[in-house]
């Protein structure tokens, strides 16, 4: 359903004071279910990503979970009462592919209400605040139970674990991405959706920085579970297969290390996963990041643009850098999906460049 410019506006500034959110990319082909699809609607914005689609899908049986373990409906309910500790213990115990050992579902509608969907968002924000979206919004009741973040701090490591164990509770889920209310897409919706499902890896950058910014936060109180040499800094923006995320989920014994001795100037989200990973499934990562940053000016922080950068052959220039990466057995120049980070001023030139040069259609 179209929505109208003033519409689209108020969800977009209200959206753009959320921490940030998870999109969740499911599987073209699950095991008992084959499904064909077309996309005839998907959108982005300067401060998020609008995916809509419209699919026809045939099945044949299907076997799903019982449901007293699981509502079997798409639209899970997000409000829901665990603690922390609850939601990370029944996210570890979900399977690590999706794959549904119990009876088997009748009739499909009965599993799944409303339109079938390849993706599906989860949105942490500040405690206490509102979504307010259009019920055709893909934000539309996909806030998750959050807690006060707070940057540099063990809390967003926290705010990714949450996020990834309300994702993992859909079994139907097989890719995770976070962004931000900064972060856009720089393909449209097809391609992405086909470059992540068909990908072989995960896409966290993991890295051996010896500066006082990598090996100079190691606290050697880690010891002997965690050692220098295993140490790993990266970019927190990262996109993992259902067999990571369920990995990372379940982790309690290095988590709880980093809790414990990866306090301020230490940045656990540029540590945690990328250590954890580099430890135990370096072989399942890419180890890069499919975000695009700029760290050009320096600092703690990447260069912010605004209404003046964004121009299409700036767009253009963040697909075709030069850069050439690894994608499965193969080489490709396409290693970007998202960029970041952008100033709300950018949204109106973005707007106008999402049909022509992005290749979004309209709402």
């Amino acid at each position: 359903m179209k929505s109208t410019t003033v519409d689209r506006h108020i969800g977009l500034l209200n959206l753009a004071k959320t921490l940030s959110f998870l999109v969740v990319f499911v599987a073209g082909v699950v095991v008992g279910m084959t499904a064909s699809s077309q996309i005839n609607r998907y959108f982005v914005s300067q401060a998020k990503l609008y995916f809509y689609s419209n699919m026809n899908n045939h099945f044949s049986a299907m076997q799903i979970p019982n449901p007293a373990l699981r509502n079997c409906s798409s639209e899970a309910n997000l409000t829901h009462g665990f603690s922390d500790n609850e939601l990370f213990w029944r996210a570890s115990m979900v399977p690590r592919r999706a794959e549904y050992p119990s009876r088997e579902c009748p009739k499909w509608p009965s599993c799944f209400r409303g339109p079938s969907q390849v993706f599906s968002v989860y949105v942490h924000a500040l405690p206490g605040f509102e979504l307010n979206v259009s019920m055709h919004s893909a934000f539309y009741k996909r806030q998750i139970p959050s807690k006060n973040v707070e940057w540099g701090t063990v809390a967003l490591a926290e705010a990714e674990r949450r996020l990834l164990a309300n994702a993992l509770l859909d079994f139907s889920n097989e890719r995770f991405v976070l962004l931000s209310e900064s972060c856009i897409p720089i393909y449209n919706f097809p391609i992405v959706y086909k470059y992540l499902i068909n990908s072989d890896y995960s896409f966290v950058e993991s890295y051996d920085d010896p500066s006082r910014y990598g090996r100079g936060r190691y606290s050697r109180n880690m010891l002997p579970d965690i050692k220098l040499y295993q140490w790993r800094k990266g970019s927190q923006w990262f996109e993992l297969s259902r067999e990571l995320a369920v990995n990372i989920v379940a982790d309690t014994k290095y988590y709880t290390l980093f809790k414990k001795y990866c306090k301020p100037s230490c940045y656990p989200d540029e540590h945690y996963i990328q250590t954890f990973l580099n430890m135990f499934y370096g072989s399942l990562n890419a180890n890069r990041s499919v975000t695009w940053v700029d760290w050009s000016m320096g600092g703690p922080h990447p260069a912010t643009l605004g209404a003046a950068n964004i121009t299409e052959g700036f767009i253009q220039a963040l697909r075709n850098n030069g850069t050439v990466c690894p994608y499965n057995s193969e080489k490709t120049s396409v290693c970007y999906l998202f960029a970041r980070k952008f100033a709300p001023s950018a949204l109106e030139p973005l707007l106008n460049l999402t049909s022509k040069v992005m290749g979004f259609k309209n709402f």
